[in-house]
């Protein structure tokens, strides 16, 4: 990529990312640029969005439980 179309592309995502955060989306620059590729490749936006909100509305999961023997009697 030539230096000025690199520019470009992160003055983009630059001025993607200020709408998303006055938005509140939630959304961090590199989901973002993930997202915005996603969709320079073909993917239906409108499902991409449907997807990221569904993703959104799921807890996160907690942490892996040991399985490992306790050690405290």
């Amino acid at each position: 990529m030539d230096p000025e179309a690199a520019r470009t592309a992160r003055e983009s995502l630059d001025l993607a990312f200020h709408m998303s955060n006055i938005l509140d989306t939630g959304l961090d620059r590199h989901t973002l640029s993930v997202l915005i590729a996603l969709c320079d490749l073909g993917v239906n936006p409108e499902a991409l969005a449907a997807v990221v909100k569904e993703l959104q509305r799921e807890p996160s999961p907690s942490p892996p439980m040991s399985t490992a023997p306790s050690s405290i009697p």
